[in-house]
């Protein structure tokens, strides 16, 4: 009957109807009719859903926490979380899911959680990589990298992003790896950067030619590997830190320089987040050292010009706060921070409020990102073959 009605209207009065209902709505109408998948699952419907205007109010937190179910095995979870307009209390908006094929060791406190991109994220240990739609529950387990090293030497991946070529329309995930000398040849003083490149299109990792071997020694932290303005962000190392960039359709690596007082590695570490549309710099304590509240200060500054070094604004200074990493910044004022313990914290940027939240996980372990819902396909290894629905298990 509903496909009866939906035919005796013009598809774009159609589209302009469902547009505005809620994605729970839109994934159960694709099963009213053919005709309905279909549009649901059509490049300009898709493109119009994506483009949307959205709120805050959109927006939800995707949290992964891991737990210890015995010696040298975790269980990895993700949760969905939103909290309430006239409080920040956080509540689960979708059923627990289990986080797929990551290995089940102490690693997991370096899965790297990256995105999100256009409604896409990925999941990733450094071995294996998992592509997935939080809002369809949607992922596809993507093929292994298959660069390896020559015998006596050893490769690292010291950077990882995901993101999109709006050039080429193309998804990549990006690897930055180092290859260097290990016993029996002790060759310690060699070092050779690569970057690996995977295209989703085609199912297949690419190394970039002539890749600059001067880059900044690119180091993991636990808030960083962000996409923005069509480029990804890590820190780098060369006589002070540097925020190193690579751009997705040129393929090339340019330096955003760190305001004057945070450029030290000394008793500092820096996260990197979005707030109200810019790129924002978290400089914290280094965790695990003794906390002197005269000197080390949290501060968050905002890059107002992207790309402009001298556009760096420090909107705040907070009080000594024994953290591990900072998270995410929610609703563009509220800064979640991951503690010492394994506990979920959140700072109020305009009141200075914190709250330990009743939300944990193993120590180093919690990621978050903030997430608009979309409804962007993942297509199969084959471009000729429809989208693969292979969906995770709620618990």
């Amino acid at each position: 009957m509903a496909d009866g009605i939906v035919k005796k209207l013009p598809k774009d009065v159609v589209i302009c109807i469902i547009l505005i209902l809620p994605v729970k709505s839109l994934l159960r109408f694709k099963c009213v009719s053919n005709s309905w998948r279909t549009l649901m699952q059509s490049s300009t419907f898709i493109n119009l859903h994506l483009n949307r205007s959205t709120t805050i109010n959109d927006e939800i937190i995707l949290f992964k926490h891991s737990f210890q179910e015995e010696p040298n095995k975790f269980r990895s979870i993700m949760s969905f979380l939103s909290s309430g307009q006239d409080n920040d209390d956080f509540y689960h908006v979708s059923p627990d899911l289990d986080v797929p094929f990551l290995t089940t060791t102490s690693s997991c406190i370096f899965h790297r959680f990256t995105g999100p991109c256009h409604g896409l994220v990925v999941l990733t240990d450094k071995v294996t990589a998992v592509l997935f739609n939080p809002t369809s529950r949607n992922y596809r387990l993507l093929q292994p990298s298959p660069f390896g090293s020559p015998l006596g030497f050893h490769r690292s991946i010291n950077g990882i992003a995901f993101g999109y070529d709006s050039i080429a329309n193309e998804y990549k995930i990006v690897r930055i790896a180092e290859v260097r000398g290990e016993p029996p040849f002790c060759c310690f003083s060699v070092r050779e950067w690569r970057v690996e490149i995977y295209e989703l299109s085609i199912d297949s990792w690419r190394e970039v030619d002539n890749v600059d071997q001067q880059l900044p020694y690119v180091h993991w932290n636990p808030c960083a590997e962000l996409f923005y303005k069509g480029a990804s962000h890590w820190f780098g190392n060369t006589n002070t830190v540097v925020i190193l960039c690579f751009d997705m359709s040129t393929e090339t690596f340019r330096n955003i320089k760190m305001p004057d007082t945070c450029h030290s590695k000394y008793r500092k570490r820096y996260g990197l987040l979005v707030m109200n549309d810019s790129l924002t710099l978290i400089s914290y304590p280094y965790p695990g050292c003794e906390i002197d509240s005269a000197i080390d200060f949290m501060e968050v500054w905002v890059l107002k010009e992207y790309g402009v070094n001298e556009s760096w604004s420090k909107n705040y200074t907070i009080t000594p706060l024994a953290i591990e990493s900072p998270l995410a910044i929610w609703k563009d004022r509220l800064l979640l921070l991951q503690s010492i313990s394994g506990h979920l914290i959140s700072y109020d940027l305009n009141s200075g409020e914190v709250k330990e939240l009743n939300l944990y996980g193993w120590p180093k372990s919690l990621k978050a990102l903030v997430y608009k819902e979309s409804l962007v396909l993942i297509p199969n290894e084959s471009e000729d073959s429809p989208p693969e629905e292979i969906y995770l298990e709620k618990i």
